[in-house]
């Protein structure tokens, strides 16, 4: 295979990122793994993809040098790493998908994205403050006919907040950590 081929398999365009290439693998591996689809061909798609991936990941630099080095490496790249990775993605094929999930190959293609992670942990501040404002301004400004604000509603509101800072927190963790292996 060529490199427009292996783009083509994940369904990419060519100056992509490597978290596009992960996010691409990681959906197709979810759809075509024989273990989950049990199309005739599935199987097939799932090797090729993960030779694309593997391809893509480990040449991602080198694919826009446009030097001889760049021939020279393609070469050895058909001769010896293609053989490889479409032995590897046959054993993982032949893996039941939740055996496949445990691999480190697929750990791999997990993305953490530090603009989403951030942008939670400003809802999570944001749906506490509102929530502890919102009460003590409906303390101070009662509405005619209704007496108190629901304490329940603010302790619902709370714990949401509470929760979603909470798991914010972790994923920010994990990318801090992910990052520190890099």
């Amino acid at each position: 295979m060529n490199i427009s081929e292996y783009y083509r398999i994940l369904g990419l365009e060519t100056g992509c990122t490597i978290d596009d290439i992960k996010r691409s693998y990681r959906k197709i591996a979810r759809e075509y793994h024989p273990d989950i689809n049990h199309n005739p061909g599935a199987d097939e798609i799932f090797i090729a993809a993960t030779e694309a991936y593997e391809f893509l990941m480990t040449n991602h630099l080198k694919i826009h040098s446009g030097e001889k080095e760049f021939e020279k490496m393609m070469d050895e790249w058909r001769k010896y790493r293609e053989d490889m990775a479409r032995r590897r993605a046959a054993a993982y094929a032949r893996a039941s998908f939740s055996r496949f999930k445990k691999t480190d190959f697929y750990k791999a293609t997990k993305i953490f994205d530090v603009s989403i992670i951030i942008a939670s942990l400003i809802v999570a501040v944001a749906v506490l403050f509102i929530a502890i404002y919102g009460y003590i301004y409906r303390l101070n400004h009662p509405l005619p006919g209704i007496k108190d604000p629901s304490v329940f509603i603010l302790v619902l509101f709370v714990l949401l907040g509470m929760i979603l800072f909470i798991i914010s927190y972790i994923h920010l963790k994990a990318y801090l950590e992910n990052r520190k292996k890099k």
